[in-house]
């Protein structure tokens, strides 16, 4: 068993940092590509998109390729994030058999947080969630390359409209002059997706419902269970991970609601890592094995990583974010903090 390396005060306090000093100072910082005259897209001044697959090309001066000895990772925010640095302790330990790189998990606070991090160099690896990962992308260089997977190649989630069992609330319409809680104001199924998609089906959020920011997943199907909120749009797999810990007695609640699949969490690279380094990344997610470990109990229909493209695989989620007027720029992210 490797050595529990969860939590480093030091290096914990040098992550949140960024975050507080706030987006503004990480785009203060000298960018390598700022002054060239390159294809970018709706990728930050600080990359070039050359190829044309919509994320930061790698440095193209190898002196500006990235090594580091001591690799960090950083999963999505969760509602309990000590829990899951244990579980996600055994792919760290396959992740530094197969690099040859010591490797730490931190927890974040915020999908900004993590953005933030990953842009000003002290983030190499990290799950973005599904509506942040374009702001990963455009504002940070993350290069989306897997996802969690079934057997035979399956992926993603559901957008879910929970209320409770005798709520009375039987449709989307029914949701008219109800509190009902969304996410965050960039998070994909839990705002973004509702606000795109449910209008053409008879209810426009803040108009025939008022919208109560929750802050998670996890706080708005918790809200729901104990009467806080009327209803809650919600990524399926959040709320059956939370039924497999007993967070919540699912014959309390109902699915008025279900749309069809979204992709999951996109586990990404920072673009200017060393190409050795990001092939041998790409090589343990690849052959991590979830049997018998605590990551494949928590996932419990995920047998694998699985290979995707930010171009292809989030183009609905780019739909979305642009039918909701979202752009990628700092101004945006700071509505996740």
């Amino acid at each position: 068993m490797m050595e529990k390396r969860t939590h480093t005060p030091l290096a914990s306090r040098s992550l949140y940092a960024l975050a507080a000093a706030g987006m503004a100072a990480t785009l203060a910082l000298a960018p390598a590509h700022a002054n060239e005259d390159c294809p970018r897209g709706d990728l930050d001044r600080m990359y070039c998109d050359r190829d044309g697959d919509l994320t930061a090309d790698p440095p193209t001066d190898p002196s500006q390729f990235v090594n580091p000895n001591t690799l960090i990772f950083a999963y999505t925010p969760v509602e309990d994030p000590a829990v899951y640095g244990d579980i996600w302790e055994p792919f760290i330990e396959h992740l530094q058999n197969v690099t040859g790189k010591r490797v730490r998990f931190f927890a974040v606070q915020s999908n900004s947080a993590q953005v933030e991090a990953m842009r000003s160099g002290r983030l190499h690896i990290a799950g973005f969630s599904t509506g942040p990962t374009p702001f990963a992308v455009n504002l940070a260089g993350a290069v989306p390359f897997a996802l969690m997977g079934g057997e035979n190649g399956s992926f993603g989630y559901t957008l879910q409209v929970y209320t409770q069992a005798d709520s009375g609330i039987e449709s989307l319409t029914d949701l008219k002059g109800k509190r009902v809680a969304h996410t965050s104001p960039t998070s994909n199924s839990g705002n973004l997706a509702p606000r795109a998609l449910f209008p053409a089906l008879g209810v426009t959020p803040d108009s025939d419902y008022t919208v109560v920011y929750s802050g998670s997943h996890d706080q708005s199907m918790l809200g729901v269970v104990a009467g806080d909120f009327d209803a809650a749009p919600v990524a399926s797999e959040v709320v059956e991970r939370m039924a497999q810990r007993g967070l919540y007695d699912p014959e309390q609640v109902k699915i008025v609601w279900e749309s069809a699949r979204f992709p999951t969490t996109s586990y990404t690279h920072a673009h200017n890592l060393h190409p050795d380094l990001v092939e041998k990344i790409r090589e343990a997610f690849f052959t991590f094995d979830f049997r018998g470990t605590a990551l494949g109990e928590e996932f419990k229909d995920v047998t694998q990583f699985i290979p995707i493209t930010y171009k292809e695989d989030w183009e609905v989620i780019r739909q979305i974010q642009a039918a909701n007027g979202v752009r990628y720029t700092a101004e945006g992210l700071q509505s996740e903090k």
